[in-house]
């Protein structure tokens, strides 16, 4: 099951993906089910996947898991093609940042993979580095990310798996960690390596308009692979810059979580990502930074794949 956020003329709503290449409207989905009698009649939570995060131990995740074994077998109902209404090419929809804008910004792990941190000239970290990008940075799968043209001339990317909190933690140990999580979802970390270094801090260089592409979907941990087996790759034009394994994570999840919940309360729908793996742009010599027209591809066998697109601007 991968769950994400929509909009179809400018109007936001709650998708399931479906296959490889359909997403589903949740709410108009429901009612064609319930018609058939495949599933229960009413609505899901409050129609967006925060608030299904929320209840996911209640009624909208009980609904959500209906909904997603009757689409198995539902066959070839006369609204299932996509453009009918209820089932769309998410490649032919906006597709939003799944979680809308969170209440916090989105937390980071710096230097998290060794290759990383030794291609930037920096010595594996004693502790977690933990940075934030602003909520406004924030943009979906297939969106354009801006060049900035004339304020940077260093525009890189960071393929990362990103985790979803599902539920309210507060000084949270290592032993207890995963039950804190909702789900999996992808980020690409962009950063204007220029004003990182400049400004001797990160938050700037990584929270420019746009510079968190996130999505397409959330992927809860029940549907998801073990984190330990997942493989992380972006691709650059189609050329493979990126491979990390989640398993070479300095500091894993469980880890990231009881450092951070020590002194800060983190809420559903709170989103950290976890790293990234050696060969971002600035590790190459010469570095090999984003123009326009440039795509970059980060998948997750199991999470998805985002892709998004260098813009003028």
């Amino acid at each position: 099951m991968k769950l994400g956020m929509f909009a179809v003329d400018g109007e936001a709503r709650l998708g399931l993906a479906w296959g490889e290449n359909r997403v589903v409207d949740v709410a108009a989905a429901q009612r064609k089910l319930s018609e058939a009698g495949l599933v229960a009649d009413g609505p899901v939570a409050g129609g967006d996947l925060l608030s299904v995060i929320t209840e996911w131990d209640g009624p909208a995740g009980q609904a959500l898991r209906a909904l997603h074994q009757a689409l198995a077998a539902v066959g070839n109902a006369p609204w299932t093609p996509a453009g009918g209404g209820v089932v769309f090419d998410p490649e032919e929809v906006e597709m939003l940042p799944p979680l809308g804008r969170p209440g916090k910004n989105v937390l980071c792990l710096g230097k998290n993979y060794e290759e990383h941190a030794r291609e930037v000239n920096s010595d594996r970290p004693e502790y977690p580095v933990v940075f934030s990008k602003a909520t406004t940075s924030l943009t979906g799968h297939g969106s354009g990310i801006l060049r900035h043209r004339g304020v940077t001339d260093q525009l890189d990317y960071e393929g990362e798996l990103a985790v979803v909190i599902g539920r309210t933690a507060r000084g949270v140990s290592r032993a207890k960690a995963m039950d804190y999580i909702f789900g999996y979802t992808l980020i690409n970390d962009v950063t204007a390596r220029d004003w990182q270094w400049r400004h001797q801090q990160w938050h700037l260089g990584k929270s420019f308009d746009t510079f968190c592409p996130m999505g397409p979907f959330v992927v809860p941990k029940e549907f998801a692979p073990r984190v330990q087996d997942m493989v992380l790759q972006t691709r650059v034009n189609g050329e493979l810059r990126q491979t990390g394994r989640l398993s070479d994570l300095i500091f894993d999840i469980p880890t990231i979580l009881e450092v951070i919940t020590a002194g800060i309360t983190l809420e559903p729908g709170d989103v950290i990502a976890t790293g990234t793996p050696a060969g971002v742009g600035i590790g190459f010599q010469p570095p090999r930074f984003l123009e326009v027209g440039d795509e970059i591809e980060i998948s997750v066998d199991g999470v998805g794949t985002l892709r998004n697109r260098v813009i003028e601007g």
